[in-house]
C-alpha cells in the first residue's frame, strides 16, 4: 500500500484510487493497442495515413457523418490502389479486386472459402429475421434461385405491363405539375414511382405514391432510418455489437418500427393471400417454394422488405443523379434528347424492346453509374481462416486471415488509374464504337465499373433496374424539355453518403414537348 499511498496520497478514497487505476489500464491499453496497430499488426505493410492505421476512430467518425466514402478516395489519390483506412480494413481501388474480393473464387484457387460479409455492414440487428442480403452462403444460394426467374429478362417482358402502368402515370403526374410553372421535385417523383413499380411487383399492391404525390409512411420511416443505421454500423465494427443490440431491443422497438412492421405485414398479407396464383412477379419464386423450404412469415416478410428497398431506392438514385448530370451537360442532353425523339414518333412506341435500340443513352445510364453510384461504399468482406497460406492474394497484394476488404464504388470509379479525366461525364467511354476506333482504348478500364458488384453475390435487380432507366428516362426526354432550377446547383457535391444516398431536392423546370 506504500507505493499506492505515494502515488495518490494518504487521504485519497477508495473511488478515486480504484478509478484513476481503471483509466491508468485503460490508457496504457489504448497505447498498446495503437503501437500494435502501427508497427506489429499483419498488416502494417500496407500505405494508408498514421490515425487510420492506429485507431479505427477516424473512420468511425467519417462513416457516421457520411463523409467516409469521399474521405478514403482522397486517400487512395495520395497512397495508391489499396489504402488501409482502420487497422483492420483495406480498401482497394485495381479493378482486379473486384473478382478477388467478390467472385466465385479467390485468385482462381480450388476450395478457397468464399469472403463473407462482415456482420455490421449486413446484419447489425441480430433480433431480425435474416434475408437474402444477410444470409449465410447456403441458404443466400436457394433463396437466389427461388428470385430468379422473377427477375430474368424473360420475366421482365412479362412484367411490362405492370411497370409501363406506373410510368404512365407518372408522366401524367408530370403534366399536371408542369401546368404549375414551377420546379419540381425530381427525385420525389422518381423515387415515388419506382417504389410503386416495386410495391405491385412485389406484394402485388402499390404504395399509392403517386397517387397522392407523397411519400407512404413506411417508405418515409425507412428514410429516417438511413443516418442511425449509419451509427449502428460504426459502434458494431468498433466492438459494440453488444450494445446496439441493447439499444434495439430498449430503445428501438419504438411506434414507428411497429408502424413499419406492421404496414410490412399488411402487404405481405395481400400477396400471400389475395393475388392470383401463378402470377409472374419477382416475389413468385419464394411463394412457390414457402412450404417447402419451411419459410416463416418473418422470413418472407424481411426478403420483401429488402427486395423493395434495394429494387426501388437504387434506380431513383440513379435517375436523379442521371438527371442532374445531364442537365449540367447540354451538350449530353442535346445527343440523347436528339436520339430518343429521333428514333420515336409517339409515347406508344416507347417500350422495353424499342429502348434497347437506345446506344447512347446506354452510355449515358453506365457513365451516370460510375459518376454517382448508387452504393458508394460499404461492400465489406472478411478473409475467411483456414485459406491456403494463411490468407488470399488481392490484385497481387497478400492479404491475411482476419482483414477486412472492399472495393468502394465511389473510389474505384473516381481513380485517375482506371479512367481518363474520372471527374469528367463522358458517355463515349462506353460507346462501342468508341473503343473499336481506338479513340477511347486504353484509357479507360471499362471493367472497372461495377455498378450491380459481381460473383454470387451481385445485384439479382440489373435487368429490373435497366428496364427501369431506359423506359422512364427515354419517356421524360421525349415528353419534356428540362432545366435545372437554381437551388440545385452542386446537387451530388452537396450530399452524405452512407449505405444510401441522403438525397437532397433536384429541382427542375419542365416545358412539355409540342408537336405538330
Amino acid at each position: 500500500m506504500a507505493i499506492l499511498d505515494t502515488i495518490y496520497g494518504e487521504d485519497a478514497s477508495p473511488k478515486y484510487v480504484l478509478a484513476t487505476t481503471a483509466l491508468g489500464f485503460i490508457t496504457l491499453y489504448q497505447l498498446y493497442q495503437t503501437i500494435y496497430n502501427i508497427y506489429f499488426h499483419p498488416l502494417r505493410s500496407f500505405p494508408g495515413p498514421l490515425l487510420h492505421r492506429a485507431s479505427t476512430l477516424p473512420w468511425a467518425i467519417q462513416h457516421a457523418f457520411g463523409i467516409e466514402a469521399f474521405a478514403t478516395q482522397k486517400l487512395h489519390e495520395k497512397y495508391g490502389p489499396v489504402v488501409r483506412i482502420t487497422p483492420k480494413h483495406l480498401s482497394f481501388t485495381d479493378p482486379r479486386a473486384w473478382r478477388d474480393i467478390y467472385g466465385h473464387q479467390v485468385s482462381g484457387k480450388a476450395n478457397t472459402p468464399e469472403l463473407s460479409k462482415v456482420r455490421a455492414f449486413s446484419y447489425t440487428i441480430d433480433a431480425l429475421p435474416r434475408s437474402i442480403v444477410s444470409a449465410d452462403r447456403e441458404e443466400h444460394g436457394r433463396l437466389r434461385r427461388g428470385l430468379s426467374h422473377g427477375f430474368s429478362a424473360e420475366s421482365m417482358r412479362q412484367q411490362e405491363p405492370i411497370i409501363m402502368k406506373y410510368i404512365d402515370l407518372l408522366l401524367r403526374r408530370l403534366h399536371e405539375a408542369a401546368e404549375l410553372k414551377k420546379p419540381i421535385n425530381a427525385e420525389a417523383y422518381y423515387n415515388w414511382t419506382t417504389f410503386d413499380i416495386a410495391g405491385d411487383l412485389i406484394f402485388g399492391m402499390s404504395f399509392k405514391c403517386l397517387d397522392g404525390s407523397e411519400y407512404h409512411p413506411w417508405i418515409a420511416f425507412i428514410f429516417q432510418t438511413v443516418k442511425a443505421a449509419a451509427v449502428m454500423t460504426v459502434m458494431s465494427y468498433c466492438g459494440l455489437h453488444w450494445l446496439v443490440q441493447v439499444m434495439y431491443n430498449t430503445l428501438g422497438k419504438n411506434l414507428a418500427i411497429k408502424n413499419a412492421e406492421q404496414w410490412t405485414n399488411v402487404m405481405l398479407n395481400n400477396r400471400l393471400n389475395n393475388v392470383e396464383v401463378g402470377r409472374v412477379d419477382l416475389f413468385e419464386g419464394l411463394v412457390r417454394k414457402k412450404e417447402e423450404w419451411k419459410l416463416s412469415f418473418e422470413q418472407m416478410g424481411a426478403n420483401a422488405f429488402i427486395l423493395v428497398l434495394a429494387g426501388s431506392e437504387t434506380t431513383a438514385t440513379t435517375l436523379s443523379g442521371m438527371t442532374y448530370l445531364l442537365l449540367k451537360h447540354p451538350e449530353v442532353m442535346e445527343r440523347v434528347k436528339s436520339e430518343v425523339r429521333g428514333m420515336f414518333k409517339s409515347k406508344e412506341e416507347i417500350d422495353m424492346t424499342s429502348v434497347m435500340g437506345l446506344k447512347y443513352m446506354l452510355a449515358v445510364i453506365n457513365e451516370s453509374l460510375r459518376l454517382y453510384p448508387p452504393v458508394a461504399t460499404s461492400l465489406v468482406r472478411e478473409v475467411p481462416k483456414g485459406c491456403p497460406g494463411g490468407g488470399v492474394n488481392i490484385a497481387g497484394w497478400h492479404v491475411p486471415e482476419g482483414s477486412l476488404v472492399e472495393v468502394q464504388q465511389w473510389s474505384v470509379n473516381h481513380s485517375k488509374d482506371n479512367w481518363e479525366d474520372p471527374w469528367a461525364f463522358k458517355p463515349e467511354r462506353f460507346l462501342e464504337e468508341s473503343q473499336k476506333d481506338g479513340e477511347e482504348a486504353g484509357r479507360n478500364v471499362l471493367e472497372a465499373l461495377q455498378a450491380f458488384s459481381l460473383g454470387p453475390r451481385n445485384c439479382i435487380g440489373k435487368n429490373l433496374a435497366y428496364a427501369e432507366l431506359r423506359l422512364i428516362l427515354a419517356r421524360m426526354l421525349f415528353e419534356f424539355d428540362l432545366a435545372l432550377a437554381e437551388d440545385s446547383k452542386n446537387w451530388i457535391e452537396r450530399q452524405k453518403a452512407y449505405v444510401l444516398w441522403d438525397r437532397i431536392p433536384l429541382n427542375v423546370y419542365l416545358t412539355p414537348v409540342k408537336r405538330g
